[in-house]
Formats: C-alpha cells, sequence, structure tokens
C-alpha cells in the first residue's frame, strides 16, 4: 500500500536588512487577503503611532531615570571600593603596631643581654642589632602615620560621595515621581494601545514585521505605513505618486511601496 508524503513548506528565513520592496512578489501569500493584510498594517501603525505619542509625553524621563540609577549605582560601587581600601590599611597599621611591640621585646632582651656580656665582640654585635630592630621599629612607626594618612583622605572621599549620592537620590526620587503620574495618567489607554498593536501583528506574518519593525526605526516619524497626503503624494516623504500608482493604491489588491521611502502607502478609505 502506497504510503503518502505530506510536503512540508520550506519557511524563508528573516533577513533583518529586509525591506517592504523584497516582499512584493510573495505579500499575496498570506491567509489574509491583500486587502485585509494592509487594513491590518495600516490599523497596527495607527496604534503604534498612539503608543509613540505616549511615549512623547514621558519624554527623556525614562533615559533620566536609567542614568541616574547607573550613577548611584556606581558610586556605591566606588564608596565600597574606597571602604575595601580602608579596611586593608587598617590591617596593615595592625600589622605594624605589631611589628613595633615584637621589636621593642627584641631590643629589651637585647639590652638584658648586654647587662652580662663581657666580650666586647659581642657587645658591638649586640648593640648593632639592638640599632637594627630600633630602625625597624621606626620604620614601622612611619608606616603607621603614612596609613593614618591615607585612611582619612580615603574617608574623607567617602563623605564626599555620600553627598553626591544624597542629591543623587533626591533627584532620583523626584525623576520617579514625575514618571509615575505621567504613566498612571496614561497606563489605561497604552494597555488598550498595545492590546490593539499585539492583536494586529500577531495576524501579520514574521517576514512583514520584520520588514514593518525595520522601517519605523529607519526612519525619524516612525512612519512605516502612510496614507495619501494632499491628494497625490506620500504621506511619509511627501514625494508626488503617479495617476496609475494612485489608482493601484485605491483598488486595495496591491502592495504599493513609495519608490522614495520604501513606506506602504494604502488606501486612503482606510483612514
Amino acid at each position: 500500500m502506497a504510503t503518502t508524503k505530506k510536503t512540508k513548506k520550506v519557511e524563508t528565513p528573516i533577513d533583518q536588512r529586509e525591506t517592504f520592496v523584497s516582499l512584493q512578489k510573495n505579500f499575496a501569500d498570506s491567509e489574509l487577503s491583500v486587502e485585509e493584510k494592509l487594513k491590518t498594517l495600516y490599523d497596527l501603525q495607527k496604534a503604534d503611532s498612539e503608543i509613540d505619542k505616549i511615549l512623547q509625553l514621558r519624554g527623556e524621563l525614562p533615559a533620566e531615570v536609567e542614568a541616574l540609577e547607573l550613577e548611584i549605582a556606581d558610586l556605591k560601587a566606588e564608596q565600597a571600593s574606597l571602604t575595601a581600601v580602608i579596611d586593608e590599611f587598617t590591617r596593615a597599621i595592625g600589622e605594624n603596631k605589631q611589628n613595633i611591640v615584637d621589636c621593642e621585646n627584641t631590643i629589651a632582651k637585647y639590652q638584658k643581654q648586654l647587662e652580662t656580656i663581657t666580650n666586647s665582640r659581642e657587645y658591638d654585635s649586640l648593640n648593632k642589632e639592638i640599632e637594627n630592630q630600633e630602625l625597624l621599629r621606626q620604620i614601622a612607626d612611619k608606616h603607621i602615620g603614612e596609613l593614618k594618612y591615607e585612611i582619612d583622605s580615603r574617608r574623607a572621599e567617602i563623605e564626599e560621595i555620600k553627598d553626591h549620592m544624597a542629591i543623587r537620590s533626591e533627584d532620583l526620587k523626584a525623576k520617579k515621581e514625575e514618571l509615575a503620574v505621567i504613566v498612571e495618567s496614561t497606563a489605561k489607554e497604552e494597555e488598550v494601545l498595545v492590546a490593539k498593536r499585539e492583536a494586529c501583528a500577531a495576524k501579520i506574518d514574521e517576514r512583514t514585521m520584520s520588514a514593518y519593525n525595520r522601517i519605523r526605526k529607519s526612519v525619524h516619524n516612525h512612519l512605516a505605513v502612510v496614507g495619501i497626503y494632499n491628494g497625490d503624494s506620500c504621506g511619509g516623504c511627501f514625494n508626488t505618486i503617479t495617476p496609475q500608482r494612485l489608482v493601484d493604491i485605491a483598488s486595495n489588491k496591491k502592495l504599493i511601496i513609495c519608490e522614495h521611502c520604501g513606506r506602504i502607502i494604502i488606501n486612503p478609505n482606510f483612514e
């Protein structure tokens, strides 16, 4: 008995450099009709444009909040680094203090030995050792002074960082509060628009969505799908459209790409 093998459709890989022009031949190869697909893309663009307006209300606040958070994190890291240095210096002071104690004990031991020495050679040798120990004690004492100076210097830096961090923390609090007010005032509207956008995007194939997103990112007004401006011009770049292409746009049966800017131009009746 012969078995029938199902032919698996080969998916065209998504090219991140793809534009609407490269999709023209296969645009109609979809579960949606060309007219429905164009309408869906236009609705997607309208939702994205409204979301863009909401984001514009927030202005530079999100970026400013993020920058302040990073700055405060860097200040905290710098403070922690200085604290670690102080701890290391403090440990070194403890070692030097112990060295001084050891030197003094050794000096006392040698001085006691001097009381019983009768040989001049041993006497001179012990005095030399005492001088060496005294020199080591002075060096350790000098290191302690230097380390204390460094600790005071680092503590002064930490205080400056704390003052700066307090100011930046107040700035961050104010920016967050300002941003929260704007977000709260537009939250419901944004939620509706995001749901509408997701519903439209779910109907569009990945290649078309990839091209749509790429065009949106590459143009200053983020418009990938536009209507007709002033009766005979592209609504994106405002270049004149030929009469024949205007007829094709009005039919809703073809994907018409602006030959100047690469945007999709749709039937103004959609509006």
